[in-house]
């Protein structure tokens, strides 16, 4: 029952994900600024969780443990992303963020976690980093985006890394939002006066819809499925959900933003879909082997 709630929330985060990404790309090309979505969405944030806060025992985890788990997801994360966006299409953001994710995450479920899977699986996951270079198609990595891929490769690491702290430090859902909201409300508060900043040029209703967005539908409810399907889940089939937001994505800005599908973007999208057949395929088997035992 605990895993069909965490595949639930799985699928949740992918769509939750695939809004983000595109209502960031339409929020940077906006009057706001990176920074100022960045200010909205932790702030937004803390307000809403302010009650957990209050009741939280510090006590419970060490600095380094809250810093790893809440800039992971944090403000470096939104930084990164949002610059990333101006240069590439959301499509390819998706691809190089979220299809990256589950070969770091391998990597560091395999050193860290000493989290083992078969060679089907591993298949799976070589066949869908496949299916996410092919999508992002040859223009994408054309020196002048050098920069915007860098950026987003770091995202992929610093989102990895926090996976990893949470299943490694048994974060609840509750120690997730107050960590996240508090560590960069309070770190990034003054850091917005130095980066370039237009909040109170901006419409009220783009401020709104980011807060309501960013504040509020990624950084509690996508955060609270994350955390609960990472501990029930593992990261690194987490890590695999992940990788179909650039699918998703694709379609939400090809809807939305008018950005047509091309063939590189088509092939990606069969490929993960195969991919991520694969993959569930492969974890049924072991579970079957595992239930046989």
């Amino acid at each position: 029952m605990n895993n069909r709630k965490a595949y639930l929330a799985c699928i949740s985060i992918v769509f939750i994900w695939s809004g983000w990404i595109t209502i960031s790309r339409y929020g940077v090309h906006t009057v706001l600024q990176p920074a100022d979505i960045t200010l909205v969405r932790y702030v937004t944030a803390l307000v809403c969780v302010s009650p957990l806060v209050i009741r939280h025992q510090w006590s419970k985890y060490r600095l380094h443990q809250y810093l790893m788990v809440g800039l992971g997801i944090g403000f470096p994360y939104t930084m990164l992303s949002f610059y990333g966006l101006r240069e590439l299409k959301a499509a390819h953001v998706g691809v190089l963020v979220n299809g990256m994710l589950p070969v770091f995450g391998a990597i560091a479920a395999w050193f860290i976690l000493r989290q083992r899977i078969s060679i089907m699986r591993y298949g799976a996951i070589g066949l869908i980093f496949l299916a996410n270079f092919i999508m992002a198609g040859g223009d994408t990595f054309s020196p002048e985006h050098v920069t915007g891929i860098i950026m987003l490769l770091v995202v992929a690491a610093l989102y990895t890394m926090h996976m990893i702290g949470v299943k490694h430090w048994r974060f609840e859902w509750k120690d997730v939002l107050v960590t996240v909201s508090v560590v960069n409300a309070l770190l990034f508060l003054p850091l917005w006066f130095v980066f370039p900043n237009a909040l109170f040029q901006a419409d009220i209703k783009d401020i709104a819809s980011q807060a309501v967005y960013q504040g509020i539908v990624v950084n509690i409810v996508a955060l609270m499925c994350s955390t609960y399907a990472i501990k029930h889940l593992g990261t690194i089939t987490v890590s695999i959900f992940m990788s179909v937001v650039p699918v998703t994505t694709a379609m939400l800005a090809w809807f939305i933003l008018d950005e047509n599908l091309n063939n590189y973007e088509l092939a990606g999208i069969i490929g993960c879909s195969i991919g991520l057949f694969i993959y569930s395929r492969g974890q049924l088997l072991e579970s079957q082997k595992h239930i046989l035992r």
